[in-house]
């Protein structure tokens, strides 16, 4: 077979064009903005060269991809937290639905807020408030039931000021960061005060953090066999230490085993975890996000006072909203 020289060249060089197209294109990948929605600043680059730093070999600060952790809180960190936690807004109505039960709801905090619907009282509820009324409202029905009613919530409750489905009032900048670690061989975990199961439902979907990942406040469940099913029963009871403050090192120990080399909070009730963070370890970072930007999102510094203090002791990055976040959200919030 006569083999046409002129055109094997041509060939060959279109195969190279496309392989170096290729490359200057998956370089121009790699070394883009990781963090298009931050603003050009301190913090955001801290954050780049701390990611670059402790992923590439050369330097003297590498980790191990094994070692890479990093905790998120959720509420306030990841998502919105106002006007109210928003697993606090899915127990309401069922608050509603069994106070002919519990007459003595109408004289005792939160479900005396809930009922009168006092928007102050449950503008400022606590993570032990918001379990206590998870606990009672959904205790006694099947780990089955529960989920099917905390995925209807996920699936059609909107937020009161945004008109989104809650589960997309997310914080477009926290979602790069999470994208750009999990790019870079981080093991991405969420350590929230809030519900384990409440967050598990919507972890994978909103963050691409698998169930298994989520560290969180629980409830003790009972196992049985009905009809040849198996089911877990939720029990009025919760599991110690609450996911919040001191107990947060305790489970990111008992749950992963290893201690994070990256966290970010926003309250006071992420002060042990950002603690646990960087003490006596390096390289480590720890992230405060302050919210102080109230046309796109909310300003308060309420349950943040002491650890705004702490970050100047422990050098950890306050992350302002307002001045650090050239986007709040993947939709227009102004």
């Amino acid at each position: 077979m006569k083999i046409d020289l002129k055109l094997t060249q041509i060939i060959i060089i279109v195969i190279l064009f496309i392989f170096t197209f290729s490359n200057v294109a998956m370089a121009q990948t790699i070394t883009g903005d990781p963090l298009p929605s931050w603003n050009e600043g301190t913090n955001k680059q801290t954050i780049i060269n701390f990611v670059e730093n402790v992923t590439d070999p050369e330097n003297p600060n590498y980790v191990a991809p094994e070692l890479r952790i990093a905790t998120f809180d959720n509420d306030g960190t990841l998502w919105a937290e106002k006007p109210m936690y928003f697993q606090a807004a899915f127990s309401l109505s069922r608050i509603r639905e069994l106070a002919p039960k519990f007459p003595e709801w109408k004289d005792k905090q939160p479900f005396k807020a809930v009922l009168e619907n006092d928007q102050d009282y449950l503008a400022n509820i606590t993570v032990n408030e918001l379990l206590e009324i998870a606990m009672v409202t959904h205790a006694g029905m099947s780990q089955k039931e529960f989920e099917q009613e905390a995925k209807e919530f996920l699936d059609t409750a909107k937020h009161p000021r945004f008109n989104q489905l809650y589960k997309q009032v997310i914080y477009q900048p926290m979602l790069e960061l999470l994208t750009y670690l999990q790019n870079k061989q981080f093991k991405t975990y969420i350590c929230s005060g809030g519900g384990l199961d409440f967050i598990r439902l919507f972890s994978e979907e909103a963050y691409d953090i698998a169930p298994e990942n989520v560290i969180g406040s629980n409830i003790f469940k009972t196992y049985e066999i009905v009809s040849n099913h198996s089911q877990f029963i939720r029990q009025p009871q919760l599991i110690e230490p609450i996911n919040d403050k001191a107990g947060k090192p305790v489970n990111i120990e008992r749950f992963i085993g290893k201690k994070p080399m990256l966290a970010v909070g926003n309250s006071d009730g992420d002060i042990e975890m950002m603690q646990y963070t960087v003490i006596e370890h390096q390289p480590s970072l720890a992230l405060l996000l302050h919210h102080d930007d109230e046309i796109r999102e909310y300003r308060y510094t309420k349950g943040t006072e002491k650890a705004l203090e702490l970050a100047k002791e422990y050098n950890w990055k306050v992350i302002s909203m307002k001045q650090d976040f050239k986007q709040v959200f993947s939709f227009t919030s102004e």
